[in-house]
């Protein structure tokens, strides 16, 4: 075990060029296209080239869909203060310009910080190899919300048939926790949407799987109250647990037994009457109950009581 994960972090730790290979060429025809706005490639520390940000597209593959606006601000301040430290990916375009693969808050905080240029790594890429890069360093770095991780890997297994295994070998996850966000997607639209609002959280989301064999409703009502009570995530565990297995209702206490003298007086009035007897007494007051199967059975028991019109 600690052999495979000393691989995964090696793989982890080649970064991009574990999903696609450094292109010199297209490195170089970056660099002139920069020098040929800018006049000349600026130097940085943290290696690449300089774009100009003007030339460079947004992603159309990005799985991330929102961005803090307060990090976006303090990496903003960053930049303006020590510049970008860790270049950007890009892959070349028409007419000189790129379009960003990799390294979006940095590309959108360099403009805000109105930064002319920013170092970036030049890459040749199919749609395929910008879509998969794309969500393979998201889900490293895990700048996604569960729901935006759970449609990433999906997006993973659709587009690329990547298994449950090469998808946590990839980003360095194990495979349980591929398996419970896609899960995270069969949820009720609504409990997928507070997830990914932030209303609710990934664990409360495991819990509302658990409800997964019980009418949708049930997991809605459960979701509407872990909201409106602000329950944790121990609470709603403990909240589905009783749904799912609700202690048995008390049996109801045994009739206390007749005395022998009620008993004996309902077998004397049996005989003499030929019909079921019930004596129902409570201290001395009650009544007696006769039972009758028809209309002449009902004629003969009131002939025996002398009650005969």
């Amino acid at each position: 075990m600690g052999d495979l994960m000393n691989d995964k972090r090696r793989v982890l730790g080649r970064g991009l060029d574990a999903l696609l290979p450094s292109n010199r060429s297209a490195a170089a025809a970056g660099t002139s296209a920069a020098a040929a706005v800018n006049g000349e490639a600026n130097g940085n520390k943290g290696g690449g080239e300089e774009i100009p940000v003007a030339l460079i597209e947004p992603n159309p593959f990005q799985t991330r869909g929102r961005v803090s606006e307060e990090s976006l601000n303090e990496l903003t301040a960053s930049i303006q203060a020590t510049g970008v430290i860790q270049p950007i990916v890009v892959r070349p375009l028409a007419a000189g310009k790129f379009q960003l693969i990799a390294g979006e808050r940095r590309w959108l905080a360099s403009r805000r910080a109105g930064k002319p240029t920013i170092p970036a790594m030049v890459r040749t890429a199919s749609d395929a190899q910008a879509m998969e890069i794309t969500i393979v360093e998201n889900l490293q770095r895990e700048d996604l919300n569960a729901i935006e991780q759970a449609r990433a890997f999906e997006r993973l297994s659709r587009d690329f048939g990547m298994t449950q295994e090469q998808m946590a070998y990839r980003t360095g996850k194990d495979r349980a926790s591929v398996s419970n966000f896609l899960r995270l997607l069969k949820l009720p639209a609504e409990a997928v949407a507070a997830i990914e609002d932030g209303r609710i959280s990934f664990g409360h989301g495991k819990v509302l799987l658990s409800l997964a064999h019980e009418p949708e409703a049930t997991t809605q009502k459960l979701l509407r109250k872990v909201l409106a009570e602000s329950l944790s995530v121990r609470q709603t565990e403990e909240l589905a647990r009783e749904w799912l297995s609700p202690s048995p209702r008390p049996a109801k206490p045994a009739a206390p037994a007749k005395d022998a003298n009620v008993r004996a007086a309902e077998s004397a009035l049996q005989r003499t009457l030929r019909c079921k007897v019930e004596i129902r007494d409570r201290r001395g007051k009650g009544k007696i109950v006769l039972a009758y199967s028809s209309l002449e059975d009902f004629d003969r028991i009131l002939e025996a009581l002398g009650a005969a019109q």
